[in-house]
């Protein structure tokens, strides 16, 4: 099996599970405990919050441990915007980008039917950029959030976020960034971004699955969510997931550390991937920027097939890759992000998202391009196309 669906989660990786065993086995404490198994225990969740942080270049009092990347989306939207309508009702918008994850959408939408928020959506080109025009139109007085993800998860897009962090300081505006896609393949140092909130999620990055870790700026003011005990400094309570604590440390240390190599050889190898795609496919057509996008990721409709229908088939062939968003399981709509993009409906039911992780190599790739070659010629003479 070639697996090309890392964008939808990646394998834990062996230094992560050595990393965490002693927190699943013998350093089982409570870090609230005060007794030595707790100490070890709040020792060991500090010196994981000081690795996040020194990869992040902010404080390690401004990390909060999460349980993912969605509920450090939810924690971001709603926590800021709530802590900024309490210090002034009348900052009662928020704005996200038309190609947000669900889980920015979905928080900044209970805003909007639940405490009186305003929702603007900043529209996208046809690459899915947000360009610094589109977010100052949608920008007002009241805007209390801006929320724009860094990197899109269905076609790689990579926004400019540094630019759009910039327009809305200037205004006094906080900005919140969804990074889960971004982490491990391109630089998340918060300073340079310019961002005050900033979220990942563990299992994109060779962690495990429940683990994730949500930046925000000291001087930003958050509403928890999650009320209790008051761990993780008042902002998230709840004992805390030592193990997958260390666990993203110990994914995001490595991850850093081979960033840029590793951005470098597989941008390479996904652009021949994209050539041969397009060249041996008829009718392919690349979604997302043509440059300015992951370099996991390649995204393509294929007009008169079903993207499921090709799915299938590839994996009948071993290759496993997906048809966008893991987060929009079950739904056979066309995908929010296409139509955003401009690309019909009919078209948009048509796509299939390659991503890759850290171990993909050109031999993969051009296997997988064969079949894609294959898979939808079949497709197509099989008669296999959306209702």
């Amino acid at each position: 099996m070639i697996f090309l669906d890392a964008a939808a989660t990646t394998p834990v990786r062996r230094e992560v599970l050595e990393a965490m065993w002693p927190f699943l086995t013998g350093e089982f404490g409570n870090p609230s405990s005060h007794h030595s198994l707790g100490d070890a225990a709040a020792r060991a969740l500090e010196e994981a919050r000081k690795s996040v942080a020194k990869v992040l270049g902010c404080r390690a009092a401004e990390v909060t441990f999460t349980s993912g990347g969605t509920e450090a989306d939810n924690m971001a939207v709603k926590g800021i915007a709530l802590a900024r309508q309490a210090a002034d009702p009348a900052l009662n918008r928020v704005v996200i980008s038309a190609v947000e994850h669900p889980a920015v959408e979905e928080s900044a939408r209970y805003l909007e039917r639940f405490h009186g928020f305003t929702v603007d959506v900043a529209p996208v080109d046809t690459y899915g950029t947000v360009t610094a025009g589109a977010l100052a139109a949608v920008l007002r007085p009241e805007t209390a959030l801006v929320s724009i993800m860094y990197a899109n998860n269905e076609v790689g897009t990579v926004q400019p976020v540094a630019a759009l962090a910039a327009l809305t300081r200037a205004r006094g505006i906080p900005f919140h960034t969804d990074a889960v896609q971004a982490a491990g393949w391109l630089p998340v140092d918060v300073k340079a971004l310019g961002v005050d909130a900033l979220s990942i999620s563990g299992h994109k990055l060779g962690a495990p699955k429940g683990s994730g870790v949500l930046f925000v700026r000291g001087r930003t003011k958050a509403e928890p969510l999650v009320h209790g005990g008051g761990q993780e400094r008042g902002r998230r309570s709840g004992t805390e997931n030592v193990a997958g604590a260390v666990g993203l440390a110990a994914a995001l240390t490595l991850a850093h550390a081979g960033q840029a190599a590793l951005a470098e050889r597989v941008t390479g190898l996904r652009d021949k991937f994209i050539s041969a795609v397009l060249d041996r496919v008829p009718g392919a057509v690349l979604t997302g920027h043509p440059s300015e996008r992951l370099p996991s990721v390649a995204s393509f409709c294929f007009p008169g097939t079903s993207g499921e229908s090709v799915l299938l088939e590839l994996e009948r062939q071993g290759v496993v890759c997906s048809s966008g968003s893991a987060c929009a399981a079950g739904s056979d709509a066309p995908s929010p992000v296409l139509v955003a993009l401009g690309i019909p409906a009919e078209v948009a039911q048509t796509a299939v998202r390659f991503s890759f992780d850290s171990s993909v190599t050109a031999a993969d790739l051009e296997t997988a391009a064969a079949a894609v070659t294959a898979a939808v010629g079949s497709v197509r003479n099989l008669g296999h196309v959306p209702n």
